[in-house]
């Protein structure tokens, strides 16, 4: 029993070690491992492990820590590897998803960025995780003379901009696709921007999807605009 104990001992202090960095002392084995027998009995086994190579004390008065032949029988004999490549398999699922939709966001940035530059207006796209909608190029709509002689409209837009769980919701609630769709003035999907036109479309990346397009005045090069839609479509499906 006692060779039992002392090997569960050296296997505790090897992952509380791998864990925390911390030396491992008999008060923190008993009450974190749930050791159903003395404080001294543990120091006793910690002194023979202590004694064989398997732990050694790092400074006087500190708990043990594994050397060298310690972590190589935990290694051989101790490891749960069954367990570990569980963990391991569902940690790396997780890493996976992330890594795809952090590649995804920026694909999409790249694009709203170039969007927005050659529409010279606001461009947008939702996010594939928690969707939230992303703005850039605010300031062209600022420039444009309808907004520029009035302050009131252009405050209503950026108002809406900022809302922008609001604006993803009502995005979900049409039915959108991967054609790009115009809705102009009165038209316009949110009463507070009817002074303005949207132009947004579906994209499908790493199997996320969302939705991307142009805002601007109605006075705009729609065809073309459009046309930048679709294109900047392809390049985010590549």
């Amino acid at each position: 029993m006692s060779e039992e104990r002392r090997r569960r001992v050296l296997q505790e202090i090897v992952k509380h070690f791998v864990k925390t960095a911390e030396p491992v002392g008999s008060k923190t084995l008993i009450v974190s491992y749930k050791f159903y027998v003395s404080p001294a009995t543990i120091r006793n086994d910690m002194v023979t492990l202590e004694r064989e190579g398997y732990i050694t004390q790092p400074y006087t008065s500190a708990g043990r820590i594994p050397t060298t032949k310690g972590y190589r029988l935990f290694v051989d004999e101790m490891a749960d590897y069954e367990k570990a490549r569980k963990e391991a398999k569902s940690h790396l699922s997780i890493i996976k998803k992330e890594h795809k939709i952090e590649q995804v966001r920026e694909r999409l940035y790249d694009a709203v960025t170039l969007l927005s530059k050659a529409s010279g207006l606001v461009s947008f796209a939702t996010t594939p995780d928690n969707p939230r909608t992303f703005f850039l190029g605010m300031s062209n709509v600022l420039k444009q003379p309808e907004f520029s002689r009035d302050t009131l409209r252009a405050s209503e837009v950026m108002e809406v901009l900022e809302r922008s769980d609001n604006f993803v919701k009502t995005l979900a609630d049409l039915d959108i696709n991967e054609s790009p769709q115009t809705f102009i003035g009165e038209e316009n999907i949110i009463s507070q921007i009817q002074s303005c036109s949207i132009i947004v479309a579906k994209y499908k990346k790493n199997g996320f999807e969302g939705y991307l397009g142009i805002l601007g005045p109605k006075r705009m090069n729609y065809a073309f605009n459009i046309a930048l839609i679709e294109e900047i479509n392809k390049l985010i499906s590549k």
